[in-house]
C-alpha cells in the first residue's frame, strides 16, 4: 500500500529565497537539539510510567488489543441496527476528532440520504457549544425512542458537554421512561469523576443502563481519537483496525533516527526553523478536499493547545528515571505557532489573498489527494474545461497555488495522500500527533497540558458558585474584575 508523502521543496531557500526559506546550515545548527529531543521523546515513550504520567500513552493506541476492538465493533453494530439517530455529546477532541472522522471517511451528505448511510443512523454532534438554538431544534424533531446518546467526558464536569447531557438525559427520561439509560453509552474515566459516579450508580440499578467505555489514562483529549472515537467509527461502519494499522505504519516510519526518513519529525523541525528564525508564526492547513476540512479543524486544536504555552517546561528526573514536568515561572516564553484551517479550492477566493500579499509570517501546509472516491467529467467540446475531470482540476489548482506562493517567496509544503481511506486517514492523524509532540520537545514546553484553557472555566465556575473552588483562584477573580465603562460602549 502506498505511503503518505511529505513534499518540503517549497520550505527551502532554493524555492523561496534566503530571507524566508530553510537552508542546510539551519538544519546543521539544530542537529544537536534535534538529537537530544529525539532521544528524550523515545526514552519517555519506552517507559510506561512516564508515558501515562506525562500524557504520552496515546502513542500506544495503534497497538490496542484486537479483542477489545471486536467488542467495540459489536456494540457499534448494535446501536447502528437499532436506532435511527445518534447524538454524540462532547467538546474539544471529543467532538473534533469524531467530526473529522465522519467527514473524511463517510460519503458527503451522510445524514441526508439513507442510501449513502447504507441504512445506518444519522449522527448529530452536540455539547460542543452553549448556543441554545442547535440542541433545541434537534430535540424538537428527533424521535426519542429511535435516538441513542453517547456522552464523552473524562470528568463529567466540562460545562458544555455536561449542560447538554443534562438536557438530553431529561428529554430521554421524559419520553422513554425508566429504561431510558439503556439508550446511553458514557465514554469516561474508568475510575473517577462525576460521570463515572453516575454510570456506576445507574448500573447498580440496571446493568444494561449507562454502558461505558474507558478514556485511557495518559491520553489527552486532543490525542484521543483512536481511543474515544472508536465506537463512533464502528457505528458509521468504518473498519477500526484499518485506521489503527495506518497509524501503526506511520509510527514505524517515524521511529527512524535519520531525520530525512522520518516525515513527522522533519515536518516539526522545518516548521520550528521557520518559526524561530524567519518569523513564520502562522500555520495554515489547507487540504484540497472538502471532506478533510474537519480534519484541519481538529489539527487547529492539536497545535494550539499543545504548543501555545506561556511558561517553559521544567524537567525533574528521579533516580529511578521517573520524570515530573512543571511550568517554570521564571522562564516565560509565550511560544507556539497559531494554526488556521481552511480548504482548497473554496478558500483560494478568500484567505489566499492574504497568503499571497499580506504579511509574510505564515507557512501553508497543503494536503493533496491523489485518488478521489468518485470523479466527474465536464461535458462539452468548446471550453477550456470541456473533457477535464474534477480530480485533474483540483490537483492543478493546488499546483498553481504552490507556484503563486513561491513566486512571492511564501514558504509552503504538501502532504500527499494516495487516497482518503481509513488506513491513510489514521496515518495522517498519527503523523500530525507525532510532529506536534516533537515540536513540543524542540520548544521545550509541555505539549500535553492546557492550563490556558482553565481561565475561562474558573471564571464561569466562580460566577456559578461552584463549591470547592481554590481560594487563590476565587480571590484572583474578585481582585481583577472586568472593567465595563459605559462611555466605551456605543
Amino acid at each position: 500500500m502506498p505511503d503518505i508523502k511529505f513534499d518540503f521543496n517549497n520550505m527551502f531557500s532554493f524555492s523561496v529565497g534566503k530571507a524566508h526559506g530553510v537552508e542546510d546550515s539551519d538544519l546543521e545548527a539544530m542537529s544537536k537539539d534535534v538529537r537530544e529531543a529525539e532521544e528524550h521523546l523515545v526514552k519517555i515513550i519506552a517507559d510506561s510510567r512516564n508515558r501515562v504520567k506525562l500524557g504520552l500513552e496515546w502513542t500506544q493506541l495503534p497497538l490496542q488489543d484486537k479483542k477489545l476492538i471486536k467488542e467495540i465493533q459489536i456494540l457499534g453494530n448494535e446501536i447502528s441496527e437499532r436506532y435511527d439517530n445518534v447524538i454524540s455529546l462532547g467538546i474539544g477532541g471529543s467532538y473534533l476528532g469524531l467530526k473529522a472522522a465522519q467527514d473524511a471517511l463517510c460519503p458527503p451528505y451522510y445524514n441526508e440520504f439513507s442510501a449513502v448511510r447504507k441504512g445506518g443512523p444519522r449522527i448529530y454532534f452536540e455539547g460542543n457549544n452553549l448556543d441554545p438554538d442547535t440542541l433545541s431544534v434537534l430535540l424538537e424533531h428527533l424521535v426519542p425512542r429511535k435516538t441513542f446518546v453517547i456522552v464523552i467526558s473524562k470528568s463529567g464536569e466540562t460545562t458544555e458537554a455536561k449542560a447538554a447531557f443534562m438536557v438530553v438525559e431529561e428529554w430521554l427520561k421524559e419520553h422513554v421512561g425508566k429504561n431510558y439509560g439503556r439508550q446511553i453509552v458514557a465514554i469516561t474515566d474508568p475510575e473517577s469523576g462525576s460521570l463515572r459516579s453516575k454510570v456506576n450508580a445507574e448500573q447498580e440499578k440496571d446493568e444494561q443502563s449507562f454502558r461505558s467505555l474507558p478514556l485511557l489514562k495518559g491520553v489527552g483529549g486532543r490525542f484521543s481519537e483512536l481511543n474515544m472515537g472508536l465506537l463512533h467509527l464502528a457505528i458509521i461502519n468504518v473498519d477500526i483496525q484499518e485506521v489503527l494499522d495506518g497509524a501503526k505504519a506511520m509510527g514505524r516510519r517515524c521511529s527512524k533516527e535519520d531525520l530525512t526518513k522520518n516525515p513527522a519529525f522533519l515536518y516539526a523541525v522545518l516548521h520550528n526553523i521557520l518559526y524561530r528564525n524567519k518569523g513564520k508564526s502562522l500555520a495554515i492547513l489547507m487540504p484540497f478536499s472538502e471532506t478533510l476540512k474537519s480534519t484541519a479543524d481538529w489539527y487547529v486544536q492539536l497545535l494550539a493547545e499543545s504548543l501555545g504555552k506561556k511558561y517553559a517546561r521544567k524537567v525533574q528526573v528521579s533516580s529511578g528515571g521517573k520524570e515530573d514536568w512543571d511550568r517554570d515561572p521564571k522562564n516565560i516564553v509565550n511560544v507556539g505557532r497559531t494554526p488556521i484551517s481552511c480548504r482548497g479550492t473554496n478558500d483560494l477566493h478568500s484567505i489566499q489573498q492574504n497568503n499571497i500579499e499580506g504579511e509574510n509570517n505564515k507557512v501553508i501546509t497543503f494536503i493533496r489527494v491523489d485518488k478521489f472516491r468518485q470523479d466527474l467529467k465536464i461535458p462539452g467540446k468548446n471550453d477550456i474545461l470541456s473533457g477535464k475531470r474534477y480530480s485533474e482540476l483540483i490537483k492543478l489548482a493546488q499546483e498553481a497555488t504552490e507556484w503563486a506562493l513561491v513566486r512571492e517567496s511564501r514558504p509552503n509544503c504538501t502532504i500527499i495522500m494516495p487516497e482518503i481511506s481509513p488506513y491513510h486517514w489514521g496515518a495522517l492523524l498519527f503523523f500530525f500527533e507525532l510532529a506536534t509532540a516533537f515540536e513540543g520537545e524542540l520548544l521545550e514546553v509541555n505539549a500535553f497540558d492546557q492550563p490556558g484553557v482553565e481561565g475561562y472555566k474558573n471564571y464561569m465556575y466562580f460566577r456559578l458558585n461552584k463549591q470547592g473552588m481554590p481560594a487563590e483562584i476565587s480571590q484572583a477573580i474578585k481582585n481583577n474584575p472586568l472593567i465595563k465603562d459605559e462611555k466605551y460602549i456605543i
